[in-house]
C-alpha cells in the first residue's frame, strides 16, 4: 500500500513539474525579444504575408491564459497540436526524430559509462587524487559543447557521438571517482588488498556490487547531461533529431513544437529521477 501511495505521489510530482515547465516555456517564448517580428518584413515580396501572420500571432498571444489554453487544447487531439512553421501535426514531426535522438543518446551514454568506469577504476586506486586524471575531465567540462562540436567539424575528425561521449564521460568520471575512492578505503577491502587478493577479483566481487545503487543515480546524471548537449550537437552536425527541431522551432516561434519537445525532455528527466531512487524510498515518500 505504501508503495502505491509513493508511486501516486511521484506521478503527481511529475505532472506538476511538467505543467510548470510548460508554463515557464510559454512565458519565456512569449516575452522573448523579437517574438512578434519576422525577417521577412524586410523583403517586399513577403512583407504583407508576414505582417498578416504576425497580426494573427499577436491576437493569439494577447492573453497568456488564452495562449496556454490554446496550446494545451491542441494536445487533446492526441497530436500535440499543429506546427505553425510546417502546418502539420506536431506528432508527425517528433516521431521520426525520436529514433535519431534516442540512438545518439544511447550510444553516447553507453560509451561514456565504459570510458568513465575504466578511467575511474585506475584513478581511484591511488592514495590521493591525481591531476593527471582530473585535469582532462575538468578541461572537457569547461569547454562549451558547441565549441567542441565546431572543432570536430572543422578538423573533419570525430562526430556527434564522440562529442557527447566525452562530455558525459567527463561528468560521470568525477562522480565515479569520488564513489570508488571511498569504496577502496572500506576496511574489508583494505584487508583484502593486504592479503594479496587481486584487483580484478576485488572489483568484480566487491566494488561493482557496492556501487550498483549509485549507478542508477549516474544514469539520471548522464541523461540530463546528454539532453543539455542535444541542441548544439544536432544543430552543428545537422542531425535531424529533437534538438535540431527545437532550435528551428525557437527561431520560428513555433510554440506547439517547442512545448512538445520541452515536455518530452521534462518527462524523461523526472522519470529517470524516479527510477534512480532506491525502492525503499518509495514507501516513505
Amino acid at each position: 500500500m505504501n508503495s502505491v501511495v509513493g508511486l501516486v505521489k511521484r506521478l503527481a510530482r511529475t505532472t506538476v513539474i511538467v505543467l510548470l515547465v510548460v508554463l515557464g516555456s510559454t512565458i519565456l517564448v512569449r516575452f522573448a525579444p523579437g517574438y512578434l517580428s519576422d525577417a521577412r518584413e524586410m523583403d517586399s515580396r513577403y512583407a504583407a504575408a508576414a505582417r498578416v501572420e504576425l497580426s494573427e500571432e499577436a491576437m493569439r498571444s494577447s492573453s497568456l491564459p488564452h495562449m496556454l489554453a490554446t496550446e494545451i487544447g491542441g494536445w487533446t487531439h492526441g497530436n500535440f497540436g499543429l506546427s505553425r512553421q510546417y502546418g502539420v501535426p506536431v506528432l508527425e514531426l517528433i516521431v521520426p526524430r525520436l529514433a535519431v535522438t534516442g540512438n545518439l543518446m544511447l550510444r553516447s551514454i553507453l560509451l561514456a559509462w565504459a570510458l568513465a568506469l575504466c578511467l575511474s577504476l585506475f584513478s581511484s586506486a591511488g592514495r590521493n587524487p591525481s591531476l593527471l586524471w582530473h585535469a582532462p575531465a575538468a578541461l572537457l567540462l569547461a569547454v562549451p559543447t558547441a565549441a567542441m562540436a565546431t572543432l570536430c567539424l572543422l578538423a573533419d575528425s570525430g562526430g556527434p557521438v564522440l562529442v557527447m561521449t566525452l562530455l558525459i564521460a567527463a561528468r560521470d568520471f568525477k562522480f565515479l571517482d569520488r564513489i570508488l575512492r571511498k569504496s577502496w578505503r572500506d576496511p574489508h577491502l583494505l584487508q583484502a588488498r593486504a592479503q594479496g587478493v587481486t584487483t580484478l577479483r576485488l572489483v568484480r566481487a566487491h566494488i561493482l556490487p557496492n556501487i550498483a545503487s549509485h549507478l542508477l543515480a549516474l544514469a539520471t546524471l548522464s541523461i540530463v547531461t546528454a539532453l543539455s548537449a542535444l541542441v548544439p550537437v544536432e544543430v552543428i552536425f545537422s542531425l535531424p533529431g529533437l534538438g535540431q527541431l527545437a532550435w528551428n522551432a525557437a527561431l520560428n516561434r513555433d510554440l506547439p513544437v517547442l512545448l512538445a519537445i520541452t515536455m518530452i525532455m521534462a518527462i524523461a528527466v523526472t522519470c529517470a529521477g524516479m527510477v534512480s531512487e532506491p525502492p525503499g524510498e518509495w514507501q516513505t515518500a
